[in-house]
């Protein structure tokens, strides 16, 4: 009896432990629970630290930067580098630039990504099964692939640099909406999927078509798949370089091309520099901030589709 005893205690610590609730958990859970916390808690300072250093560095005064003391917080706040990047010209006018590229680029490719998602996945038709695949083909095509057709395409239709009245920016707007239709194709597909189809046969059985069923039933209810694609949208053509340094001339400018231009010389002003960064990441912020609620409704949206 007393060899098996410690048999017995090492197999009772060992044994999961039921809690008030029912649950039948491990006496590691605890644990395990703990170097979870602490391992994304590693993950999420290592993402702000460059977020951390830009705000502090955009605050100091220009005497204050340096490399070596980029991680010192400032000594006296002081707004001269928002001043100085306002003053420039391709910083101002880039941020006006990348606002009526980006508004109508994710607006307009959401509007066309829904009625393609909605016909695709409620008002089948021949051949759709083979129209999919084909539109989904487009999000594996790389920018470098077509770069140089489409420079060419742009500027045969006068939509490319200065030979567009828009320098270039009405051109780089119809670019993101068409790059965008992949995307955001797949995104109301999957969408309106998780929709009921009794409530499309119940429109039809009413009389409403194709188009009015569209645009009194289906959107209505869309608006997480928006938010997703709108989101998507917006931040792929804010942040873009390689179509907008292409396409555009120098009135055409995104702001992105303004960035580089700061950071692009032998001295680089890096209060300066992480000021403009600063100004450029504002706008998709307020956009996630905005329609963020609905963002990963919008994801999860059809995930459980059976």
């Amino acid at each position: 009896m007393t060899a098996v005893a410690p048999k017995q205690d090492a197999a009772q610590r060992d044994a999961p432990v039921v809690s008030d609730a029912g649950r039948i958990r491990s006496r590691w859970t605890p644990w395990v629970a703990t170097a979870r916390y602490a391992i994304l808690f590693v993950l999420v300072v290592f993402f702000l630290l460059p977020v951390y250093v830009m705000l502090v560095t955009s605050l100091k005064d220009p005497a204050e930067v340096s490399v070596p003391g980029m991680w010192e917080p400032p000594r006296s706040f002081s707004l001269e580098s928002f001043r100085a990047v306002w003053e420039r010209s391709e910083i101002r006018t880039g941020l006006r630039n990348s606002v009526i590229l980006s508004v109508p680029a994710s607006i307009i490719s959401s509007l066309l990504g829904a009625a393609n998602g909605f016909v695709l996945s409620k008002w089948r038709f021949p051949g759709a099964d083979v129209v999919f695949p084909l539109i989904l083909f487009g999000m594996f095509i790389p920018y470098q692939a077509v770069l140089i057709p489409l420079t060419r395409f742009m500027t045969d239709l006068n939509l490319r640099g200065g030979a567009d009245p828009t320098d270039g920016l009405l051109g780089l707007t119809i670019i993101h909406i068409v790059y965008g239709l992949p995307i955001t194709t797949l995104i109301f597909r999957t969408y309106f999927a998780s929709i009921s189809d009794e409530i499309i046969e119940s429109s039809k059985v009413d009389g409403a078509g194709m188009l009015r069923t569209f645009f009194f039933v289906a959107l209505p209810v869309a608006p997480p798949a928006f938010a997703v694609s709108i989101i998507w949208q917006f931040t792929s053509a804010w942040n873009d370089f390689l179509f907008g340094f292409v396409m555009t001339a120098r009135g055409g400018w995104p702001v992105t091309i303004g960035l580089n231009n700061i950071a692009n010389v032998q001295t680089i002003p890096f209060n300066q520099a992480m000021a403009a960064a600063l100004l450029a990441s504002l706008p998709t912020l307020v956009v996630y901030v905005l329609l963020g609620r609905f963002f990963l409704r919008g994801l999860m949206a059809g995930a459980l589709k059976g």
